[in-house]
């Protein structure tokens, strides 16, 4: 009996010590080293991984390593991937009210898209994304977006007619760009720079530091400082893994992803400051745009997406004129 005892005892101090062992998690996202979507992930990594006392490990795979977003989307709602530091597009094909955020010349500045995100705005798409088994952690950033090409400079709206521009796999962007008589060719990042060299495409539109990591720059002749729509970068998590963590750790995970994303901001905004200078040094060729022009073309986009989420583009267009306040 004692022998039974003893073998019971030492099999329960087993189970209970496994119940606490390491997990190791996959952050699926597309960006390229240097990136501040890489850096902060990484980051975010090792956050998490201190904030737990090293039970909770994450293997960050940039570069896609673990799929583009379209499958990082689709995995963790089969609860096979933990974490994507993800795209704005991408995400709306899922929540396709993640779109509202890119409605054309929104945000001035970057400050302004993170005030508006970090509120209602945000608390409203959090409610969303769970519906459809994903967990909103933050919402990075992913910059204000400019249009590069190969053919001429962009000066005023009618200079895009005809180009073929590589999209975002997003709705909102592809009416952007249709209303301003462009051929907006949805795409996935990952094949962006092949497709440019080759001319595939003409041109493509991202904030300038994904221009930079990625070495779109090197296959592109003409930035237009267009600032035509903001996106961010949602930071999500399978619902299914998040309900298998204590509540300890969600807050954690929660804290973390606030915390990287506030050094992903930080990061943007710094690239924005410094990398048209780099660019430039390289032959790339920049100027600035009719900006009323471009405001009037893209006016329609507004109605238009009013009639899908007449709610949501209320506040965020509230919210971004600081009504709110």
């Amino acid at each position: 009996m004692k022998l039974i005892s003893s073998m019971l005892i030492a099999s329960s101090v087993l189970v209970g010590s496994s119940a606490f062992a390491a997990q190791t998690f996959q952050m699926a996202h597309n960006a390229a080293e240097g990136n501040p979507k890489w850096e902060a992930s990484e980051k975010f990594a090792q956050l998490v991984e201190e904030g737990t006392n090293g039970e909770i490990k994450i293997d960050v795979g940039g570069n896609a390593q673990y799929g583009d977003d379209v499958e990082a989307l689709t995995q963790m709602r089969l609860g096979t991937l933990a974490f994507s530091a993800n795209s704005q597009g991408t995400t709306s094909s899922v929540v396709p009210q993640f779109a509202v955020l890119g409605l054309p010349f929104l945000f001035d500045s970057l400050p302004d898209a993170w005030r508006v995100m970090d509120g209602e705005v945000g608390d409203e798409l959090k409610k969303m994304a769970e519906e459809k088994g994903l967990v909103l952690l933050a919402l990075w950033d992913n910059g204000i977006r400019n249009v590069s090409n190969n053919k001429h400079p962009i000066n005023e709206p009618r200079d895009l007619k005809g180009l073929k521009i590589r999209t975002p796999p997003d709705e909102m962007t592809v009416d952007i760009f249709e209303s301003l008589g462009a051929n907006p060719t949805p795409m996935n990042f990952s094949e962006l720079y092949i497709a440019l060299q080759q001319g595939v495409v003409d041109g493509q539109e991202n904030p300038l530091m994904n221009i930079y990591s990625s070495k779109l720059h090197e296959v592109q002749k003409y930035i237009s400082m267009t600032g035509h729509k903001y996106e961010s970068t949602p930071v999500l998590m399978s619902k299914m893994v998040w309900d298998t963590l204590s509540p300890e750790y969600q807050a954690v995970i929660v804290d973390a992803a606030e915390q990287a994303g506030e050094f992903n901001r930080q990061a943007s905004l710094a690239a924005d400051e410094e990398l048209r200078g780099k660019m430039e040094e390289t032959g790339v060729k920049f100027n600035d745009i009719d900006k009323p022009a471009f405001v009037e073309a893209t006016a329609g986009v507004y109605d238009a997406w009013r009639e899908k989420y007449p709610e949501l583009v209320d506040l965020v267009v509230k919210e971004a004129r600081g009504d709110a306040q």
